[in-house]
């Protein structure tokens, strides 16, 4: 299977200090926190849930107004340095220029 779809934000769509937030908050959080490009062909969940671990779902959609497909996996990682590492390295990704 092969999926595609153009994702577009402005300046990184604040995903950069989403995944931080989340590697900084590893004590918990009340409820789930989201975050979607800007036509909404990109979203993200994250709850952290009993035993420290976060679960993140991605989501990729089809354009709309068809909307006749979606993507979504979940990932699950320990809290603390295994989020920290995963903000390291989407910020790392969101910061590299082109070549």
């Amino acid at each position: 299977m092969s999926i595609e779809a153009l994702v577009r934000t402005w300046d990184g769509g604040g995903l950069d200090s989403f995944f931080s937030s989340l590697a900084e908050d590893f004590r918990g959080w009340e409820g789930e926190r989201t975050r979607h490009s800007l036509e909404y062909h990109l979203t993200l969940s994250a709850e952290q849930r009993s035993g420290g671990y976060v679960h993140l779902t991605w989501g990729i959609h089809d354009r709309l107004p068809a909307e006749e497909w979606n993507f979504e996996v979940t990932t699950v990682h320990a809290a603390g340095e295994d989020m920290h590492r995963l903000a390291a390295e989407l910020h790392a990704l969101l910061n590299s220029e082109a070549k």
